[in-house]
This record gives C-alpha cells, sequence and structure tokens, in this order.
C-alpha cells in the first residue's frame, strides 16, 4: 500500500497552524450541498470541522482519517470518525455523497481512492471535493529540497499526488465514473505560522525521512523559510504560498 512518508499529524498543532485548510473549504462544502437525511462520507476528515458543518446540514455523516490523532480530535467533537485508510475504504453501497477535502494527495494509491469511492457510494451518488492540483505549493517544494541537499542530506521524493484535470478525469473515469467536472484553482493562500510553521505542520514525516534529527528540524524549517522570504513575504509581513487547488465533481452511474 502506498504511503506517503511527508504525513505525520498533531491534532493540538494542525488546529493551530492549518485552520485556513476547513476555512478555505467553504467552496467546496457549498459545492457538495449537503441535504437533510443524506448519508455522506468524509474521505479524509481531519479534525472534523468540516465534517461538523456537513452532520449540521442535517445529514447522516461519517468521517474517516487515515491519522488517529485527528480521528481522536473528530471524535471529540462528537463526530462519528473513524481510523481507516482512504486506499481501502471498507464501504460498499452505503452512502448518497462522498466528500473529501485537501486530503487525496496524500493518498498515493489514487486507483486504489478512485475504486473505494466508486465502490462506496451508491447508483447515482456523487462525489465532490477539493485537493492539491498540478503546480501545487511548486516554489515551496524546490526550496525545502534545495534546503535538504545544502545541509548534506540526500535529494528524495516529497511524493504528494497533485494531478492535472485531464488526468484526474481519466483515472476516474476509467473507475466508473461519469458526468466528471475538474479544474484547477489557482489560489495563492496565507500560512498564518510562516513557512516554518507550515513545514512543522504539514512536512514534519518528510523531514523524519529524510533523516533530520528533532533536534534540529526547528533550524532547518527556519532556513527554508529564509529561502522563500522573496518569493512569499508581503510588505505588510503576511507569508503567501503559491497553492493551486484542483475542484471536481462526479456521479457515479444510477
Amino acid at each position: 500500500m502506498a504511503i506517503d512518508l511527508s504525513a505525520r499529524w498533531d491534532a493540538a498543532d494542525y488546529g493551530r497552524n492549518a485552520g485556513f485548510v476547513p476555512t478555505l473549504g467553504a467552496p467546496v462544502l457549498a459545492l457538495l450541498a449537503p441535504q437533510p437525511g443524506e448519508r455522506i462520507l468524509d474521505l479524509g476528515c481531519g479534525d472534523g470541522v468540516l465534517t461538523q458543518a456537513i452532520a449540521d446540514a442535517g445529514a447522516t455523516v461519517i468521517g474517516v482519517d487515515g491519522a488517529p490523532a485527528m480521528v481522536e480530535a473528530a471524535v471529540a467533537r462528537g463526530l462519528d470518525a473513524r481510523v481507516q485508510d482512504g486506499q481501502a475504504l471498507a464501504f460498499d453501497a452505503a452512502f448518497d455523497a462522498v466528500f473529501s477535502n485537501a486530503a487525496l494527495h496524500w493518498m498515493l494509491d489514487a486507483g486504489a481512492v478512485a475504486a473505494g469511492v466508486f465502490r462506496a457510494l451508491r447508483p447515482g451518488g456523487r462525489f465532490v471535493g477539493e485537493m492539491g492540483g498540478s503546480g501545487n505549493i511548486a516554489t515551496l517544494r524546490a526550496a525545502l529540497q534545495a534546503e535538504r541537499v545544502a545541509r548534506g542530506y540526500p535529494a528524495g521524493p516529497d511524493p504528494q499526488w497533485y494531478p492535472d484535470p485531464g488526468g484526474f478525469t481519466a483515472l476516474y473515469a476509467a473507475a466508473g465514473f461519469v458526468e466528471i467536472e475538474a479544474r484547477l484553482i489557482p489560489r495563492p493562500t496565507e500560512l498564518p505560522a510562516g513557512v516554518a510553521g507550515w513545514l512543522r505542520t504539514f512536512r514534519a514525516g518528510f523531514l523524519d525521512a529524510a533523516g533530520v534529527p528533532d533536534a534540529e528540524q526547528d533550524a532547518f524549517a527556519r532556513a527554508v523559510e529564509r529561502r522563500l522570504e522573496p518569493d512569499f513575504r508581503q510588505p505588510d509581513g503576511r507569508w503567501i504560498a503559491d497553492y493551486v487547488r484542483l475542484r471536481f465533481s462526479m456521479r457515479k452511474p444510477a
């Protein structure tokens, strides 16, 4: 099973440094348009902020995530959240809709995800979501690799799946979906904790896999931040990263 080694999650840290993720997920939640009485799966639910919004709309929602700490935070909200690998979903025709925000790019066996979502949906059910798209954080990732090499660590992958609309559509069509719509949305995104805070939240596992000791990771993150200051730091002091999202919707044939 494909595992993204850059993923290592801490729910409290995520809440402090990554609150923008569910906030900026509001448009895709509107695209889902959950209805009272629907059964919906939140794939990659994280700490459950958007899962809660789906429940508040009157739907019955189950959240799944591969990170136990994040699931624990979602359960603490009173949600039905379960530890489950999105590449091995264990549902059969159970949902009217599947929703996913900022999660699919961490799941490297994209074909297995597509097959699992298709199987989990009832006939006519919809899959709606958003993920990192082609070109996402390209400048940030390049600086991360450059600092890794400069410090004597071997170059290595930062292996998220950031597809273009054509490749994404082809993969999901092969899984059986129809009415597929997918488009890239350039979305320069403020990093409230700066680049260093972003790295601690989103790339701690990457640094582990690179062999960077815990005692050096803060210094490593600050060095990457300095590399990116000319590109990302705004005159008012904010840090703006080069996010690109892929927003999509599709249906399982009736």
